[in-house]
């Protein structure tokens, strides 16, 4: 019976692993990689084409496969993302980079709530659209999600807000700044870029368009500010035990501790020794090609858990959501247009 489960199950994992082969070779085309749209994006958008087709006609045994990968694959796929990332990276920009960072981070996270709150929405969807488009889109959806344990349609509906406004973001970055609309330095032009764009894949498309002397500051910000994800997993997980300590269920006062969010920052650590070890010329660390491998797993892990979030939405589910996902979505934007780019251009000056 076990053995019998256990196949099941695999069935399911093995479905999410075809529709991310589907996403990686779709992904592949030339129009794709040129809007910089991420494999974890094409999936998620499989995933629900699935559920609104196919989802019915499929044996329910196969649903906890589907659930293995929205839940464990995730956290694993998270905490592998710590090998995008070093210690050095916080170093290369300084104070400026970092401190322009935390202010978005905090101010987009807390007013995002408050705003959806005083819209009356959904509290767990304004809180994961104002996660994922302070932090690193949806990326930082995920690691919410994964500390909340909310309903898969609310997770969908807020990658959708994210990758809506990062993608504008990418185009209209670079020809705002072309064209003399944005007066800054090409440095404080990297801080902008890096510390209000939604996804990572969008700074490194917009960073690109740029130029040399921009993306790379781009890019490094946009980096911190990912691994402002732990310490804000973790708050998350404190605030979510106190909002629900008046349940009469069991364990709803309990913490949950985000542990997949102390491996991530353990990656993060060991990485930023490989790059040291490398600069040495030490043979004992992590060379290129070895990093460029579990990148990509990585990668393939996250696009699993974003089908099988998908999979999970019909769009029944967005219909209930309503437009206040969207709208809320678009405030944080115009928030993080004008509020980043005043301080890109007044306060990182004073700290660079």
């Amino acid at each position: 019976m076990i053995t019998r489960e256990r196949g099941s199950m695999l069935h399911g994992v093995l479905l999410m692993a075809l529709f991310s082969c589907a996403a990686f070779y779709i992904g592949s085309a030339h129009i794709f990689t040129s809007l910089s749209i991420s494999p974890m994006i094409i999936g998620i958008i499989l995933g629900m084409i699935y559920a609104n087709s196919l989802r019915m006609h499929l044996p329910e045994t196969w649903v906890p496969g589907i659930q293995f990968c929205s839940k464990k694959l995730l956290r694993l796929g998270i905490i592998l993302y710590g090998f995008r990332l070093t210690f050095q990276d916080i170093v290369a920009v300084g104070i400026a980079g970092i401190t322009v960072d935390a202010i978005v981070v905090t101010i987009t996270i807390i007013g995002g709530y408050y705003l959806g709150k005083l819209m009356k929405m959904d509290r767990d969807i304004a809180l994961l659209t104002s996660v994922g488009s302070g932090i690193c889109g949806a990326a930082a959806v995920l690691g919410a999600e994964a500390t909340m344990r909310t309903k898969p349609y609310k997770t969908a509906v807020a990658v959708a807000t994210v990758v809506i406004f990062g993608t504008l973001s990418m185009f209209l970055y670079p020809i705002a700044y072309r064209t003399g609309m944005l007066d800054l330095s090409p440095e404080q032009m990297g801080i902008f870029s890096g510390s209000t764009l939604h996804e990572v894949a969008h700074a490194v498309g917009a960073g690109n368009a740029l130029g040399d002397g921009i993306s790379s500051v781009t890019v490094i910000v946009k980096m911190i500010r990912v691994m402002m994800l732990v310490p804000v997993l973790l708050i998350l997980g404190v605030w979510v035990a106190k909002r629900n300590s008046g349940s009469a269920s069991e364990g709803k006062g309990k913490v949950a501790v985000p542990w997949f969010a102390f491996w991530f920052l353990g990656i993060i650590a060991l990485n930023s020794l490989s790059v040291y070890l490398n600069t040495l010329s030490a043979p004992c660390g992590i060379p290129v090609w070895g990093n460029e491998l579990i990148t990509f797993v990585d990668t393939f892990l996250l696009t699993m858990a974003m089908v099988a979030l998908g999979a999970e939405t019909s769009f029944d589910k967005f219909k209930k959501a309503g437009a206040k996902p969207f709208i809320l979505a678009f405030l944080i934007y115009i928030w993080l247009l004008g509020g980043g780019y005043l301080l890109a251009k007044y306060l990182a000056p004073v700290l660079m």
